[in-house]
């Protein structure tokens, strides 16, 4: 073979081989698109924390969130990390009320509080906050691409008053009186049984409990270092969605001098409370689709920011009423904070 037909063959192996790496190129851009991407579960953090074998994202207190508020936020954008989110939000509400504490001491969540938090549950599909989740979607699957899409419902409601069982950790704020998380899951999985509620990404059940109840979940415990959380447990393709919450006690859960739209400074911190989890939960159910850099959330960036009130003579900024909820007086005016907005780059009421 002449030094020509060398440089020939060497010339076309090379073109061929150009053509068998843009193919694989090719192929491999269309696998990426046809089968999810890996996802990444949060670290341990602040924010999230191990609640004995599993992960759940906390809500910081008023005083752990001291810096943040008043501030912009310290960190974002909210990155995605590959994990499903909720398509809709259908919500649960279980109100665990006994007689008494574990002490013996009586139990109190006024019917008023229970309303306010059901309000809260009935009314975020369709407006404002909800309207800013749906920017956000998981990007997997090329045949599933789907986002947030501002829907959803009150799905049912339930109170027991069944006992409390003996203590399960030990909260410095409610001496003798506390939930572990695995007695948070067995309560929701009973009233889930009892009233054949299935889980599912679509679906988050709230539990709310008495005030003079706490909880710990991994290092910290309710009102010293945490308002709420969420998480899930079961399988990642049925998992029961779930969110912690303990009485809103507005002297550690609210910013003081926050004004009270119903009347009901704690019933108006619970709302907040649970539209924060609700928030996180949508954009974030298996603590593995978004959140920033340093582990914070959606809300965790704009917590008890709340911006302006121009409703409600400047006590709400929140004016979710609908026709029949202004006929029967019911509640519609709310005050909570505010949620992170990826495009706008900070913390907003209505978006985007």
């Amino acid at each position: 073979m002449n030094n020509h037909s060398r440089s020939l063959t060497k010339t076309t192996l090379t073109a061929a081989g150009r053509r068998v790496l843009l193919q694989a190129a090719v192929v491999g851009a269309a696998l990426s698109l046809l089968f999810p991407v890996s996802a990444r579960s949060q670290q341990l953090s602040e924010y999230t924390v191990d609640a004995g074998g599993h992960l759940v994202h906390v809500m910081p207190t008023v005083d752990k969130s001291a810096g943040r508020i008043g501030n912009p936020p310290s960190a974002g954008p909210l990155n995605y990390h590959g994990g499903p989110v909720m398509q809709t939000a259908n919500t649960y509400a279980i109100f665990w009320l006994p007689p008494t504490l574990q002490t013996g001491a009586p139990t109190s969540l006024p019917a008023h509080y229970q309303s306010v938090a059901t309000a809260l549950l009935s009314l975020y599909p369709g407006h404002g906050i909800d309207n800013n989740n749906t920017q956000y979607s998981a990007k997997g699957n090329f045949f599933s691409w789907y986002y947030i899409q501002n829907a959803g419902g009150f799905a049912g409601s339930y109170i027991d008053n069944s006992a409390y069982p003996a203590s399960g950790c030990s909260d410095s704020f409610t001496p003798g009186n506390c939930l572990s998380d695995a007695q948070i899951q067995a309560e929701i999985s009973k009233v889930m049984a009892l009233k054949g509620w299935t889980g599912g990404l679509n679906k988050m059940f709230f539990l709310f409990t008495s005030s003079g109840e706490g909880s710990c979940a991994g290092f910290g415990c309710a009102y010293t270092n945490y308002c709420a959380y969420h998480g899930y447990f079961g399988s990642t393709s049925n998992p029961v969605i779930y969110g912690n919450e303990p009485y809103a006690d507005p002297s550690v859960c609210q910013v003081g001098g926050t004004p009270s739209p119903n009347g009901d400074a704690a019933g108006d911190a619970a709302a907040t409370i649970a539209s924060h989890e609700l928030t996180e939960a949508i954009t974030d159910p298996e603590l593995n689709a978004w959140y920033a850099s340093d582990g914070e959330e959606i809300g965790d960036l704009c917590a008890w920011n709340y911006g302006p009130n121009t409703w409600d003579s400047g006590n709400a900024n929140q004016s979710w009423f609908t026709s029949w909820s202004i006929f029967f007086r019911q509640i519609g005016y709310f005050e909570l904070q505010q949620e992170y907005d990826n495009h706008a780059g900070g913390c907003v009421q209505v978006g985007p």
